[in-house]
């Protein structure tokens, strides 16, 4: 995700923080920098000039020039202006949905066809569910695509909330109209209303989503926009911004996109929050936006809170418990447990999903590792362990030339991966017991190895 910018920016990051003292001259060259990467990413002239009108007059500021470190001073500059650019000047309650009506709460979804609307609502709905605890309901009003009110039965369901079917001969706000009925009536907490798109900005349709608007009279009304979508992103908020009151933005693929600034420009040209970010296509790719970490993630800083998140979200507590119990009360770390420490990290988003939010030095010494070659590993791996007896499982040592060839026909592979992967759960399994004398270090130094291409 901003992949250039965030490698540009790091780069000049690092060069300010090596500098003792700062003068108009270097500090005119950094910006320059700085202008120079935020335009390659695509993002709108006007937020370009007042970003850098605005570092220039802090880092100028006596809180600059009179610091120790003068050089890293300035990098503080740019990652709180850079997080005002993106909302982060609205307050912390500025990216949050609001509630604060007699139930249900209506969002209503606006976008451009291809935005990645329909898949956006089931995520949303996820993460109402998943993160609020809400009950949800959705409805399609688009009656010009058969395909996208299946399209929304299928994501609802697989999200685990409620779904108001609609035909495509009736008026949306009908449909708007009968779904809110319906969800008084079962007591949903939230309806989501996921609205037609078109291939581009017309009178008609504009005219038909403000017409809904003012039937539902929605909380929330989200703008889904496509990240990739560079400057004309800026012309389609802006239509949309004066056709409907939107309250909040939503970025979607921001996973793709090398440059994305249109992430960094929407927010400053319609003055609207940044509410989600996706950031991938699962339907539990959808992020709360914080504009802090992102700007700690554009500037190469990385965003280890987001890792932390992600590894609560991935990890089965109970079963890690149990796992450091077995250790601690000197049980053998086998290979059931390797399996099961391969598949949390696949719900932790995968090796890409980690690699993406650790700081940009980290970043450098992955950047080596093939991380789609490393995830086939991981899943060969699981795959050898499955051709496995439970005895082999839970005795390794078992596991002798003729049990290698069978294992590795039942997995499809050749007797060296099998090797290979023997040796990488006894480097693990090493590590598990020095970790039965505690102690973060010694983990994280054992982890070196473990993973397959990260050595």
């Amino acid at each position: 995700m901003l992949d250039n910018l965030t490698q540009r920016m790091a780069k000049v990051v690092k060069t300010m923080r090596g500098e003792a003292r700062l003068t108009e001259s270097n500090t005119a060259d950094m910006l320059r920098e700085v202008r120079l990467a935020l335009l390659e990413a695509d993002v709108a002239l006007p937020a370009v000039r007042e970003f850098i009108a605005r570092v220039k007059e802090k880092a100028m500021g006596e809180a600059v020039i009179g610091s120790l470190t003068p050089g890293q001073a300035l990098v503080g500059v740019v990652q709180t202006e850079l997080a005002s650019l993106m909302g982060a000047d609205l307050g912390p309650q500025a990216s949050e949905l609001s509630f604060a009506t007699q139930p249900p709460a209506i969002i209503l979804m606006a976008g451009l066809q291809g935005a990645g609307k329909t898949t956006t609502v089931g995520k949303l709905a996820k993460f109402l569910i998943e993160q609020k605890k809400k009950k949800v309901l959705t409805v399609s009003t688009d009656i010009y695509r058969p395909a996208a009110i299946g399209q929304l039965e299928t994501v609802t369901r697989q999200a685990g909330a409620d779904f108001f079917p609609s035909q495509t001969s009736e008026k949306p706000v009908d449909i708007a109209a009968a779904a809110l009925d319906y969800a008084k009536k079962h007591h949903h907490e939230v309806l989501i209303i996921d609205t037609a798109g078109r291939l581009g900005i017309d009178e008609v349709m504009m005219q038909e989503i403000s017409g809904l608007h003012k039937a539902v009279k929605p909380i929330e009304t989200l703008f889904v926009i496509d990240a990739m979508l560079g400057q004309d992103a800026i012309n389609t908020a802006r239509a949309f911004n004066e056709a409907l009151p939107l309250t909040g933005i939503v970025l979607t693929k921001l996973d793709g996109d090398a440059r994305g600034g249109a992430a960094l420009s929407v927010r400053h040209v319609i003055g609207k929050p940044i509410k989600f970010a996706g950031v991938a296509e699962k339907l539990d790719g959808l992020e709360a936006f914080d504009p802090s970490r992102m700007a700690n993630r554009i500037l190469g800083m990385g965003d280890i809170l987001a890792l932390v998140e992600e590894a609560k979200k991935g990890m089965d507590v109970a079963a890690a418990q149990e796992l450091a119990h077995k250790i601690k009360g000197g049980g053998k770390f086998d290979l059931n447990d390797f399996k099961a420490q391969l598949s949390q990290m696949k719900k932790m988003g995968g090796l890409s999903g980690l690699v993406d939010k650790l700081p940009a030095q980290f970043q450098k010494a992955a950047a080596g590792t093939n991380v789609d070659q490393a995830e086939r590993q991981v899943r060969r791996m699981e795959g050898m362990i499955n051709s496995m007896t439970q005895q082999e499982r839970s005795k390794p040592e078992l596991i002798k030339a003729s049990r290698k060839r069978r294992i590795a026909t039942g997995a499809g592979v050749q007797v060296q991966e099998v090797n290979r992967m023997l040796a990488q759960f006894e480097q693990m399994q090493t590590m598990m017991k020095k970790m039965k004398g505690g102690g973060m270090m010694k983990m994280m130094r054992g982890m070196k190895g473990m993973l397959p291409g990260m050595h």
